[in-house]
């Protein structure tokens, strides 16, 4: 098997879509050579533990909603071209996604951590829930057949809090600035939210090194 390296963020709009990509490319080479891990990325580190108001968040980043609505026209577009739906005005809060990290950590080391991205990624742009609550998360957890109760637990205390902060950290002195970022057998570095086509030719290309 070859590492996919996944550096992404579960309220970044564009690893929803490159993720919603990467996965009909798998669902067309089921004999794929990739297994993935995901390593956090907070597009909003200063973010208040609390998160804060959406409309107050686009409002300073943007300069006002005509400056969100401009930003996120690409987002809707290529987001309903890959079949996906994003309900932003469902969404509320923008959060800090320190403990969805965490949440995604401990996901890893039960071998569930794809699903439970999804299960962030399904709660956030589709449900708009506020993804830095602790009750979301160990809803979340539940969903995908981790124990809610030792996860509410866990987020709080301080468990990994350095270690994620640490990663994050790394992955920016590593030269990664924007997500999602994909880094295929530790060496090369795939930006962006890529098209089906690109990764079923990367697959293609490593099946038929695997075989010679």
């Amino acid at each position: 098997m070859i590492k996919l390296d996944i550096i992404s963020d579960p309220i970044c709009p564009w690893c929803y879509i490159g993720k919603a990509h990467l996965d009909r490319a798998l669902e067309q080479r089921p004999d794929h050579p990739f297994t993935v891990e995901w390593h956090p990325f907070q597009l909003n580190p200063t973010m208040p533990k609390a998160g804060m108001d959406r409309r107050e968040y686009l409002e300073t980043k943007f300069g006002g909603k005509e400056g969100a609505v401009r930003a996120y026209a690409p987002v809707v577009e290529t987001a309903e071209r890959a079949g996906l739906k994003i309900d932003f005005e469902a969404m509320k809060r923008t959060p800090n996604t320190l403990d969805a990290h965490r949440l995604i950590h401990w996901a890893g080391i039960e071998g569930r951590q794809t699903p439970v991205v999804s299960a962030l990624f399904k709660a956030y742009f589709k449900e708009g829930s506020d993804i830095g609550s602790h009750e979301v998360l160990a809803d979340v957890a539940d969903s995908m057949g981790m124990d809610a109760a030792l996860v509410l637990k866990l987020l709080g205390t301080g468990s990994d809090v350095e270690d994620i902060k640490a990663r994050d950290a790394h992955s920016r002195e590593m030269g990664v600035n924007s997500v999602p970022t994909f880094i295929v057998a530790s060496q090369h570095a795939v930006p962006g939210a890529q098209p089906p086509e690109l990764w079923l030719k990367v697959m293609d290309e490593l099946i038929e090194a695997q075989g010679k």
